[in-house]
């Protein structure tokens, strides 16, 4: 029996799995976050674990059997968040999560001045959100606490130090600091000096389906576990994710349609392409990589629209899209809500609706939308190709994937098949799981993290492809057309 953790940003769940690779049960328990200030973004790491206690102390009121049966426990966690310790491991203050922004000045320090060559080492731009430059914007606005910094953590490695004692982190979740040496999985010590840090301030490393340690006794205890529970290095929730629906092998990937979007590929080398703003981090496992393109409104425009128009739900708009005659004028829209991330990198980016007339209505609008996000991900799915991806097959999952009206149009948009699975809306924190029982087993990889049950599948329609090849195209000229408008 198997437990996976994942700290996400809005909530703790937990997930446990049999030796069957069954799920037994879930739990969750929400976290706040605080917004002092403009871009800033910030939770008490106290409250992670908490969370956690909780998280479990539900799962295992639930299945007390089960539950004295752990042998193993996986992590996953949100990205990049700098939680800052001294040399007694108290902390320092609260954690800078990755939606955090207020460290654009020192992303442009850092790559300008002090690491000119941090592309090519991290295989990644420098964004506020990764740890690096907000470890550069407490040096620089809170220099006692800067001084005082013995050991930086990210939250999933924070929440481990608690349950093992061992500072550890593993190689997917490292790759977002822009402190890794990314294809040689090891920390660099030219980007740790660009930011006045050594490696003596980093966790020591293993691969995500490697042993970090065990469950202290009093913590084993404490939670009613047995003792010498095994603690998986585990993964960024990314990689987790893909290890918990099989994207593992060179060529397989998913499309995350939730709040944001996320493009992963699984790679058999390292393949950069920063400048496209695609991020090239390692896998939870040895010797493998990815890919990814992340954009900052996927399905939340939707919901955006939802709120604007009183519509009753995303489902309605759904279907007064899916009920206009075919070819029927459409507006298009740029789902630019937050920013952009892939391919843009561009936080001055807005949304847009063009073309609009009186004969358009809200399934129009609608329509717009799901074919914006469809664009933006095919932005996307282009800045992957160029940096070298090969793309054999494609794993739908996310809040929006259970509309099959918009998977189809996703399949037309990028010219590919788009999977369905059971069990998919488990994520991270299975792949969780799947490590811990890859550390505590050394079990094949393809064995344990294989792919669940495809429940559908929707091929692209190529006539309609070529036609939104075009749409496409004049998507990409408004934003290169109205960008410095919209800095403006």
């Amino acid at each position: 029996m198997d437990l996976g953790i994942d700290l996400g940003t809005s909530e703790v769940k937990v997930v446990l799995v049999d030796d069957a690779g069954s799920v037994v049960g879930q739990g969750s328990s929400a976290l706040k976050i605080s917004r002092p200030q403009p871009l800033w973004s910030e939770q008490d790491p106290a409250a992670w674990w908490q969370a956690t206690q909780a998280a479990l102390g539900e799962l295992r009121a639930r299945h007390p059997k089960a539950w004295g049966a752990v042998r193993g426990i996986g992590l996953s966690g949100q990205m990049h968040g700098a939680t800052l310790l001294d040399a007694q491991d108290r902390v320092l203050r609260p954690c800078i999560l990755w939606n955090d922004g207020r460290s654009h000045a020192q992303c442009e320090q850092l790559e300008r001045e002090r690491a000119p060559h941090s592309r090519r080492i991290t295989g990644n731009i420098a964004m506020p959100g990764f740890t690096a430059p907000k470890l550069m914007w407490v040096e620089q606005h809170e220099p006692e606490v800067f001084r005082q910094t013995a050991r930086v953590l990210l939250p999933k490695d924070h929440l481990r130090l608690t349950l093992t004692g061992e500072a550890v982190s593993d190689m997917s979740d490292a790759s977002g600091t822009l402190w890794l040496d990314v294809a040689a999985r090891r920390w660099s010590d030219e980007m740790l000096a660009a930011t006045h840090l050594t490696p003596g301030h980093m966790p020591r490393l293993v691969e995500g389906s490697q042993a970090s340690g065990s469950l202290r006794d009093e913590v084993a205890e404490l939670l009613g576990l047995p003792r010498g529970v095994i603690v998986a290095g585990g993964g960024g929730d990314n990689a987790a994710s893909a290890a918990g629906i099989g994207v593992v092998a060179p060529g397989t990937a998913f499309l995350s349609l939730g709040t944001s979007g996320v493009y992963f590929v699984a790679n058999g080398a390292f393949s950069p392409n920063p400048a496209g703003a695609v991020h090239a981090f390692c896998h939870a496992f040895p010797d493998t990589w990815h890919q990814m393109t992340v954009m900052l409104a996927a399905a939340s425009c939707l919901r955006w629209l939802r709120g604007v128009t009183n519509a009753q739900s995303e489902s309605q708009l759904v279907a007064e899209a899916q009920s206009l005659p075919p070819g029927e004028a459409v507006p298009l829209f740029l789902p630019y809500l937050s920013g952009e991330r892939t391919p843009h990198n561009d936080p001055h980016a807005s949304g847009l609706f063009f073309g609009l007339t009186h004969a358009h209505g809200r399934g129009h609008l609608a329509q717009a939308v799901l074919e914006g996000v469809a664009f933006a991900f095919l932005d996307g799915q282009q800045a992957l190709l160029e940096g070298g991806a090969r793309i054999d097959s494609v794993t739908l999952v996310g809040g929006g994937s259970r509309s099959g009206y918009w998977a189809q149009l996703l399949a037309d948009v990028l010219g590919r098949r788009m999977d369905r699975r059971s069990g998919s809306e488990v994520g991270a924190a299975l792949g969780a799981a799947r490590l811990a029982r890859l550390a505590r087993t050394g079990d094949p990889v393809g064995e344990v993290c294989a792919a669940p049950p495809q429940s559908d599948s929707f091929a692209p329609d190529l006539a309609r492809h070529a036609a939104f090849g075009e749409r496409h195209r004049r998507f990409q000229r408004l934003y290169r057309t109205l960008r410095e408008e919209m800095r403006a």
